[in-house]
């Protein structure tokens, strides 16, 4: 049983209650507690366990800035070029961008030249290496294979050493097949990662890379501790704050979601974090709409045009600009406003194609086949260039898009048998991965599409177990309840409809008046 969401409501708003400081003003209280040993001199190791602090919270402008005051303090701490290589990476579970990789592929060199002056800390450097060997000609799938073999070696010769074991649990999770449907890595380094965090409570890895490892949905709530104690252990870090709604969201607690991503985007607007600000609003975003309330979605968009401190060729930031306009047309069904999306600039393809999707979706749903036809095109060349990149992961993504996008336009050409049989295809395309951690979820996803096809087509019964599959992914999804109730309805199961509509009522209780969706679920409830 997933627990009450009252109780995970009053675990966040302890956490979430802490004043923040500001970059620079943050002691052990305020990000956690961790201690990396070194064999540098004593000021260099305190500032060391400070960079670590920020790196275990993905805050790599400070954590970078702080390994080099360790380097400025002992520039014989050739262990601080692993922290500064370590930083450049950026979120691991995206690729690194190329200006990084050269400089930490130098750091890395460096940390070599200068020397350390334990085999451990040179086991380090060398592990660390595999993320950058060859940069120029192999892949980042390929190179994260290769560091968790690497990682996978060194937590084997340092059993007692918990921050070898806390990266290889990590690099567990971003080197899993997103297609392992039994989770035996993510699962593999959650085992790891559980009993340290018993020993080390306030260490904010640990109950970081936890919510990572569980963030898929049918285990999520085995994070929700995770997501409890995070937000208190580093409440000056804004990834702490919105690391909570990644198991939230997974599990259907919007609310709670909403708590997360308000006080995260604050903290990241303070210092200045533009990609943390933008990732916690594009989930606000999301859980806004699930709760029907539009216009509060609609503000933050707005809001997120202003913000600025983020970097086009790492996803965080362009992703949410391009994925909230979308999410808001297609949630709430205004296909010509989705139509007429305007696509936002970006060295990122699949970015680009969150844009092209929504377009092409609205296009086809408006009555507009041919203009749907022009960005399905789009599509297949954004997946195009995803695939000549090697990027087999956003290839696949931006293909199920095209295949949805191309079920409608079908549709909306009179071809139902056709389209029914390639939004199918498209739906089991989605469900045999899992979405990516830089998005709360698709616009819509393909299980929920297909059941409104089948609907629309006249199979209520099918549509109403379309509907059902979808809920059991994506729990507590306003658009599949409202799925799920009509097709209820319309199939003559009144106990199953009101089934439905009471929870269409409880999700959105507080939901905009033009959400009439919600006013229709009253109104069967007020009949019976």
């Amino acid at each position: 049983m997933i627990k009450s969401p009252f109780a995970i409501a009053a675990a966040a708003a302890a956490g979430l209650s802490l004043a923040q400081p500001a970059l620079g003003q943050s002691d052990g209280s305020q990000l956690g507690t961790v201690h990396f040993e070194t064999s540098c001199k004593p000021e260099a190791q305190k500032l060391f366990d400070q960079g670590m602090l920020y790196q275990h919270s993905f805050w790599y402008r400070a954590s970078q800035h702080v390994f080099g005051d360790a380097l400025k303090a002992d520039p014989e701490c050739g262990i601080a070029y692993w922290g500064i290589a370590l930083s450049l990476l950026w979120n691991p579970h995206v690729p690194t961008p190329a200006k990084n990789l050269a400089e930490g592929a130098d750091a890395i060199t460096k940390g070599k030249s200068v020397g350390t002056k334990t085999q451990r800390e040179r086991d380090y450097l060398n592990a660390l290496g595999a993320m950058y060997a060859d940069y120029e000609k192999v892949d980042h799938r390929t190179r994260m294979q290769a560091y968790t073999k690497a990682m996978e070696q060194l937590a084997q010769r340092y059993p007692d050493d918990d921050e070898a074991q806390i990266y290889y649990a990590l690099a567990l999770n971003t080197s899993a097949s997103p297609a392992d449907k039994t989770y035996a890595s993510q699962l593999k380094g959650a085992a790891i990662l559980e009993p340290i965090a018993i020993r080390q409570p306030q260490h904010p890895g640990v109950a970081h890379y936890l919510i990572h490892l569980y963030d898929y949905p049918p285990i999520a709530e085995k994070g929700l501790q995770a997501a409890q104690r995070y937000a208190k252990v580093a409440p000056a870090a804004a990834h702490a704050q919105h690391m909570p709604s990644h198991i939230f969201t997974r599990v259907g607690y919007w609310k709670e979601s909403i708590a997360s991503n308000v006080e995260s985007a604050r903290v990241a607007k303070a210092d200045k974090e533009g990609h943390d600000q933008l990732h916690a609003m594009d989930y606000l975003v999301y859980a806004y709409l699930q709760l029907g309330q539009d216009e509060k979605a609609a503000t933050v968009i707005d809001e997120m045009k202003a913000v600025t401190g983020f970097t086009e060729t790492f996803i965080a930031g362009p992703y949410a600009l391009a994925a909230s306009p979308a999410r808001y047309a297609v949630e709430r069904g205004d296909w010509m406003a989705a139509a007429a999306l305007q696509v936002r600039a970006s060295p990122l393809a699949h970015v680009q194609a969150v844009t092209y999707f929504a377009r092409a979706l609205g296009a086809a749903r408006s009555g507009n086949p041919e203009a749907a036809r022009a960005d399905i095109a789009k599509l297949a060349e954004l997946r195009d260039k995803l695939r000549d990149a090697k990027d087999a992961y956003w290839s696949e993504q931006v293909d199920v898009q095209r295949q949805v996008a191309t079920a409608w336009m079908l549709h909306a050409e009179g071809k139902r048998d056709e389209a029914l049989i390639l939004m199918s295809a498209a739906a089991d395309a989605e469900d045999r991965t899992e979405k990516h951690p830089v998005t709360p979820g698709v616009a819509k996803p393909a299980r929920e599409l297909y059941g409104v096809m089948l609907f629309e087509s006249g199979n209520a019964k099918d549509a109403f177990v379309a509907f059902e599959a979808a809920l059991k992914k994506e729990p507590n999804r306003l658009g599949a309840y409202v799925g799920a109730a009509k097709a209820a309805e319309k199939s003559g199961e009144s106990a199953k409809a009101h089934e439905y509509y009471s929870k269409v009522v409880a999700i959105a209780d507080a939901a905009d008046s033009t959400r009439t969706e919600v006013t229709d679920a009253r109104a069967f409830l007020t009949k019976r």
